[in-house]
């Protein structure tokens, strides 16, 4: 290939790269800045705002997907990036990333965008979700809130789950839950925003590991 045609292929690729690594590099703070604003939705919810309140107060970490797309007939399905933050001795540790996916079969209806909040209540569900990949049902129980978290959000001995679910969005979903949802951990984002090689649990275990992006989230669950 000659000079005079490989030169602007050259170019072309690097105008096309250039704007990509950008956008990507900003995508772990601005989902950050969304799961604080995810928070405050649940929390103003009429419905559930009081139970995710005491579910937070007593949790032992918390997962937010600010957007989390469900949809489909008869196959379901649905997906979303988030943020876990694990409670320590000196207040809420710096986020860590995971994705979550969802698949199941059943009654199925209609498409959502839901801000989604996880609230882990056991030891047990915590180290699961330091592992690489993890799945409801299978590795941890979970229940629906309000109705688990009006029973007690500190009593999950008597529910039997790790994980009580809190969900707020538009648009009609029915049936399916998160009967097949995994979470799966993001090592790329943890780098890119930690500007190093971090894990998850390096980020919960270590409070020399923050990022001052994070701090208003942070302080959000710190007031709660």
């Amino acid at each position: 290939m000659s000079q005079r045609i490989l030169a602007p292929l050259l170019m072309l690729l690097l105008c096309v790269a250039t704007p990509a690594a950008a956008v990507e590099s900003e995508r772990p703070q601005e989902l950050i800045d969304e799961a604080k604003i995810a928070v405050g939705v649940l929390l103003r919810d009429e419905n559930m705002g009081k139970h995710v309140k005491t579910s937070i107060r007593n949790a032992r970490a918390v997962i937010i997907v600010p957007s989390l797309v469900k949809g489909g007939f008869i196959l379901g399905g649905g997906g979303g990036s988030g943020v876990l933050l694990a409670r320590t001795e000196t207040g809420w540790s710096a986020p860590t990333f995971i994705t979550m996916g969802e698949a199941s079969i059943g009654l199925q209806l209609g498409v959502s965008v839901s801000e989604v909040l996880f609230t882990v209540m056991t030891d047990k569900g915590l180290t699961a979700m330091m592992e690489d990949k993890v799945r409801f049902g299978a590795d941890i129980e979970a229940v629906g809130g309000p109705v688990g978290a009006s029973r007690g959000a500190g009593s999950t001995t008597e529910l039997a789950a790790d994980i009580f679910t809190y969900a707020a969005g538009q648009g009609l979903f029915v049936g399916g839950a998160f009967e097949s949802a995994y979470f799966e951990k993001r090592d790329d984002w943890n780098a890119l925003y930690y500007g190093r090689k971090v894990s998850a649990q390096d980020i919960v275990g270590d409070p020399a590991i923050t990022n001052p992006g994070a701090d208003a989230l942070r302080a959000a669950l710190s007031g709660i």
